[in-house]
């Protein structure tokens, strides 16, 4: 069984040619002098100092000349000792190296790392908590400015930094409630009631801030998905084209174009959209085309915002048992924006009774209207007031706010109905707290660590 104390090593850099690719090795302190002695014999590594040296195989044939950096424990990424090679960047020079590492150093245990196995070690050795450690592949993965501002406030610690201050406040009141419990012959005063009643509503009010600031976050590192659905020909590639600005889809004349829904992304002042260009609905009997229309369907079932497209023109009139299938489709709470294209082609009477109903008038032809329509889609989002300030957060964190929310509400209640039930309202607290802990690794959850490291790229 792979063990946490492994020397564990892997290709680091992105798949393919490169000026420069680079070997990560990561191992206990006691392994130190065996794998760098065994790559490198004869030579002392100077810590955090470059090295010019030859890397070679078993046989001792050259492999490349390498830049070679070794950073001894703890003052390195992984709070283990870790060993770098600088390599020149050929796909073929690095899996070369990385055999030659594997069979020199074969009794020292060391084997190929796992995804996401080189923060983990980070998070297990406390040289981050686990919010920061999710930072690290958001930071990765940020399709986006603002997603990758985000995620690199995360990485410092500006949302672990709250979380903590919060769970003080729960702890300094479930100790004051814990005391009452172990020495039940003081009674409780009234100004240590006020004391653990404001330090709950402290915490309470911060964790509604929190929340509030946290979904916003989650957009930045999931994205929102967006789908574009309406007849056939009534410009949604035409609008995902425009939007993307580069031709994505083909768009023709023919209805029935987009047979396949189209994926792409973009953003929206910073923010990550997957727009999905999807199949025109209408009774069909070709069977490729009835494909499409049922993916449609399951991307208007999972979209976080609908546009559905009408003609402005009048050329193609709205086809009221498609719109049906649409708003059927849409989950429930899920915003459904109606956008009239082609507003070019239209008379100013039309659009204006158009927007009178609400929806947005646009032109994919001339661009007219796609400002307001970007607008009103981060309007929807709540994403509007700009992404300055946000903390990348994921949907577990948002779940663990929520947990630790409920059990500080029924602290309250307890305190403010004055039940005497002391041991339930410290209970409450406890709750709360550990909910709070799991957003920074704090309780035992070793299969969430291997959800969340399973999901980062081998190497980090």
């Amino acid at each position: 069984m792979p063990s946490d104390k492994d020397p564990i090593i892997a290709i680091a850099t992105a798949a393919g040619r490169g000026a420069i690719g680079i070997v990560r090795l990561t191992f206990p302190v006691e392994h130190s002098a065996a794998i760098t002695g065994g790559l490198f014999p004869g030579v002392k590594l100077e810590p955090r100092h470059a090295h010019l040296l030859p890397v070679t195989d078993a046989e001792g044939r050259l492999l490349d000349r390498a830049i070679v950096l070794f950073f001894p424990a703890p003052a390195s990424y992984t709070g283990e000792s870790v060993l770098e090679i600088q390599a020149h960047g050929g796909p073929m020079v690095l899996r070369l190296i990385l055999r030659a590492a594997l069979g020199k150093l074969s009794e020292t245990g060391l084997r190929i790392a796992e995804p996401g196995e080189f923060t983990k070690r980070a998070f297990l050795n406390g040289r981050m908590d686990l919010a920061q450690a999710e930072a690290v592949g958001g930071l990765i993965d940020a399709v986006s400015e603002a997603a990758a501002q985000a995620a690199a406030r995360s990485l410092t610690g500006e949302f672990s930094t709250r979380v903590r201050a919060t769970g003080t406040l729960l702890d300094e009141a479930r100790a004051l409630t814990e005391a009452q419990i172990d020495f039940p012959e003081e009674e409780l005063d009234g100004l240590m009631e006020r004391q653990i009643t404001e330090r709950m509503e402290g915490a309470a009010g911060e964790i509604d801030a929190l929340l509030a600031t946290a979904r916003r976050g989650t957009v930045l590192a999931d994205g929102l998905t967006v789908a574009l659905v309406g007849a056939p020909n009534v410009g949604k590639s035409s609008l995902l084209n425009a939007l993307a600005g580069e031709e994505i889809a083909i768009v023709t004349d023919i209805a029935g174009t987009t047979r396949d829904s189209i994926e792409h992304w973009t953003a929206f002042e910073g923010v990550p959209l997957r727009i999905i260009d999807t199949a025109g609905l209408r009774e069909t009997s070709d069977i490729v085309e009835q494909k499409g229309i049922d993916r449609t369907l399951r991307a208007i079932a999972e979209a976080d915002i609908v546009l559905a497209l009408t003609d402005a023109s009048g050329r193609i009139p709205d086809d009221e048992a498609a719109l049906a299938r649409v708003r059927s489709s849409v989950r429930e709470g899920t915003p459904l924006l109606t956008v009239a294209n082609k507003a070019d082609a239209a008379d100013p009477e039309t659009v204006m009774a158009l927007k009178d109903r609400g929806a947005v008038a646009v032109s994919a032809l001339t661009g007219e209207g796609l400002e307001e329509l970007r607008a009103r889609v981060l309007e929807l989002s709540d994403m509007a007031g700009g992404t300055e300030g946000l903390f990348l957060a994921r949907e577990r964190h948002l779940e663990c706010l929520r947990r630790a929310r409920e059990h500080i509400g029924g602290a309250l209640a307890h305190a403010r109905a004055k039940t005497g039930m002391t041991e339930l309202l410290a209970e409450e607290l406890r709750l709360a707290g550990r909910a709070l802990g799991e957003i920074l690794g704090e309780t035992d959850a070793e299969g969430l660590l291997d959800i969340i490291f399973s999901r980062f790229c081998i190497g980090k």
